[in-house]
């Protein structure tokens, strides 16, 4: 599964054709790196950016059906590559559906050479939800779609240098939220982040802070009743089972440093509030893990950028943290 000098085989899919992520991907190939690196993408696409980039690109075609070749991707300037051609050549920054199912079948594609053994884990750029649901794939993001691919629950794990975010509900609308969290949702996450910190990040024993749903923790239930009914139940119920929680924390005060000293995370109760504290305090360096998969899985923690494709502006920091992240992951697998 892993080259000769033991070093991870990664699969890497751009996401949106007509958005940044091309790009980013072809700096990325111009890194040093202690990995290998096979592109999910289409050739043109790829092409298309190294031009635009004014950067030389080297692509060599992988044969899945063939015995692992060593070190594809590997040198400065290349990448391996599995062809994925959309339908039509995309322009930068206009998204097109046509071009939505090749950017799926990339990233299905790469997760079942994993879940298969061949790569040992993927990273993954921007997709566009609404131009992939234009074309009448029902998507809400890779997440949930790696999740379904995988028949696994999975956790959305947000992270930078000093800092992770995992949540207990991802995409939904505001006013879903409070019925989304159950007793039975925390639980599922909280016991999923757990063991994602022992075994991706190899924290023997995690420490986790919980946030309450309402201001200041629903004070006393004047403010709610969702901690006294649902979510201090499902910390009393782990903390039983020798988990180290802390919380319902209120929001508001709950990233302060000292607060947050000595805390191996931090799981929120929906996506706008744990996510803005964490992307302000690093957003060019933070990346998006998904906790459950079979393998590691690492992605940017931004958007297409469409505004900024094909300009050679846009900034590489957090796919390259992504990959940095990804092959530690895959190392720290490899060792248990």
């Amino acid at each position: 599964m892993t080259a000769p000098a033991a070093l991870p085989d990664l699969a890497l899919v751009p996401g949106e054709p007509a958005g940044i992520g091309p790009e980013l991907c072809v700096r990325l190939a111009h890194d040093m790196r202690a990995c290998t690196l096979t592109a999910f993408a289409d050739a043109r696409v790829l092409r298309a950016a190294a031009d635009a980039l004014g950067l030389p690109l080297q692509l060599v075609d992988v044969d899945l059906a063939a015995p692992h070749v060593a070190g594809v991707g590997l040198a400065p300037g290349t990448l391996g590559l599995v062809d994925m051609p959309g339908a039509r050549a995309p322009a930068f920054g206009t998204p097109d559906p046509a071009n939505a199912r090749s950017v799926v079948d990339a990233l299905l594609a790469a997760a079942q050479q994993c879940s298969d053994g061949r790569f040992d884990g993927v990273v993954t750029g921007p997709t566009h939800k609404a131009t992939i649901n234009a074309a009448g794939i029902a998507y809400s993001g890779t997440t949930e779609l790696l999740a379904a691919h995988a028949r696994r629950d999975v956790v959305m794990l947000l992270a930078h240098d000093t800092l992770r975010v995992a949540l207990v509900t991802t995409h939904l609308p505001l006013r879903a939220v409070p019925d989304a969290i159950t007793t039975d949702a925390i639980e599922r996450t909280l016991r999923i982040t757990h063991a994602g910190l022992r075994e991706r990040f190899g924290i023997e024993a995690p420490r986790i802070a919980v946030l309450g749903l309402n201001p200041h923790a629903g004070e006393a239930g004047h403010l709610g009743r969702e901690e006294l009914d649902v979510i201090i139940p499902a910390l009393d119920a782990l903390r039983a089972e020798g988990m180290d929680l802390r919380g319902p924390l209120p929001a508001d005060t709950a990233f302060l440093p000292a607060v947050l000293a000595g805390v191996d995370a931090v799981v929120a109760m929906y996506h706008d509030q744990g996510l803005p504290v964490l992307k302000h305090a690093g957003f060019e360096h933070a990346v998006n893990i998904t906790l459950g998969l079979p393998y590691p899985r690492v992605a940017v923690d931004h958007g297409t950028a469409l505004e900024l494709a094909g300009r050679g502006i846009a900034d590489a920091s957090s796919l390259r943290a992504a990959l940095a992240l990804c092959t530690r992951l895959a190392r720290i697998r490899s060792t248990t």
